[in-house]
C-alpha cells in the first residue's frame, strides 16, 4: 500500500491511521484556501527571517554612523538609516526574532492557561464554573493594550515583563472557547462510559476532554498571535516592551514619528513588517478554522 492510498483508504485499520487521514484531510482543505496559504508563506517568511536574521542582516542593530543618519533608502541601506545611523533594514530584520520570541512565548503561556480553566470550568460547573468565569469576565471587561498597560506598569519596563502582562490578557478569549466546548463533550457518551468505569475527573479532562479542545484552540491561538504582535508592538510604542537599544518594531515606530515629514522610511519600514505578519496570522487562523473544523 502507497502512502496516498493509505491516506486515503475508504475503511482505516487503525486508530493511527483514522488520525492521519484526518490530518491529510485538513491539509487538503488548507491547501485549496489561497489566502490561507499566503499567510502560511507569510508566516513561514517570517520564521526563516528571524532564524536567519544574523546572517540576512548586512550591519549590527546598534551599529552607529552619525555622518550617514537619516539617509533615505538606498543601495547601501535598503530602508534608510535612522537618527543615529543605524541601518533599518537590518533592524527591522532582526527585530523579527523579538517579535516571534514574544508572540511564542505568550502563546506558550497563555494557550495552556485558558485551556486548563475553560475545561475546568465547563466540567465541574457550578461554584467552580461561575467563579472562575466571573473572573474571565472581569479580564475580558478591559481593552487587551490597556490592561496589559496596566500589568506592565506595576511590573515594570522590560520584554519578560511585557511577554507576562500580554500573556495575561490573552488567556480569556482562550478560556471562553474552551468552556463552550467542554460543557458539550462533557456529555458525549463515552465520557459517561469512562466515569463509569472509574476515571477520575483529572483523567477525563486531560485525556480525553482536551484532546477535543486543542483544535479550536490553536485555531483560536493563532488567530490571536496578531492582537498579539500589535499589544506587543504598541507596550514597545510606549516604552514599556523593549527597551533601547533593542531593534524592536514599536520602538522604532516611536522613533520615526518626530521624523515622518522629513524622513518617512523610520516609520514606514517597520510599520510594514507589522503589517504582514498580522495579515500573515490572520490569513492562517482563518485556514486553520477551516481546515479543522469537525463539520467539514
Amino acid at each position: 500500500m502507497t502512502l496516498r492510498e493509505y491516506l486515503t483508504a475508504e475503511e482505516t485499520q487503525s486508530a493511527t491511521q483514522a488520525r492521519w487521514q484526518a490530518l491529510y484531510a485538513g491539509w487538503r482543505r488548507l491547501r485549496g484556501n489561497r489566502l490561507a496559504m499566503i499567510g502560511a508563506v507569510l508566516v513561514t517568511s517570517l520564521i526563516l527571517l528571524a532564524v536567519f536574521a544574523p546572517e540576512i542582516a548586512p550591519y549590527g542593530p546598534d551599529e552607529e554612523s552619525l555622518a550617514d543618519r537619516l539617509l533615505p533608502p538606498s543601495t547601501a541601506h535598503l530602508f534608510g538609516t535612522d537618527d543615529l545611523g543605524r541601518d533599518i533594514f537590518s533592524r527591522v530584520v532582526l527585530g523579527s526574532r523579538i517579535t516571534l520570541m514574544t508572540a511564542c512565548l505568550v502563546a506558550a503561556i497563555a494557550a495552556p492557561l485558558g485551556l486548563l480553566i475553560g475545561t475546568v470550568a465547563g466540567y465541574f460547573g457550578g461554584f467552580v464554573d461561575v467563579a472562575l468565569m466571573r473572573v474571565n469576565d472581569i479580564f475580558l471587561s478591559f481593552p487587551s493594550l490597556i490592561l496589559a498597560l496596566g500589568f506592565v506598569a506595576g511590573l515594570g519596563p522590560g520584554i519578560r515583563n511585557a511577554v507576562i502582562a500580554i500573556a495575561l490578557t490573552a488567556w480569556p478569549p482562550i478560556a471562553r472557547l474552551a468552556r463552550a466546548e467542554t460543557l458539550t463533550i462533557r456529555r458525549a457518551d463515552y465520557i459517561s462510559a469512562v466515569r463509569i468505569q472509574g476515571g477520575s475527573s483529572f483523567r477525563i479532562i486531560t485525556r480525553h476532554i482536551v484532546p477535543m479542545c486543542l483544535p479550536s484552540v490553536i485555531v483560536r491561538v493563532t488567530l490571536n498571535m496578531a492582537g498579539i504582535v500589535l499589544t506587543a508592538a504598541g507596550l514597545g510604542f510606549l516604552g514599556l516592551g523593549a527597551q533601547p537599544p533593542a531593534p524592536e518594531w514599536g520602538a522604532m515606530l516611536s522613533i520615526g514619528r518626530s521624523h515622518l515629514s522629513g524622513a518617512w522610511w523610520l516609520s514606514t519600514a517597520p510599520g510594514v513588517a507589522i503589517l504582514f505578519t498580522s495579515l500573515g496570522f490572520n490569513l492562517l487562523g482563518d485556514g486553520l478554522r477551516d481546515a479543522l473544523d469537525p463539520r467539514s
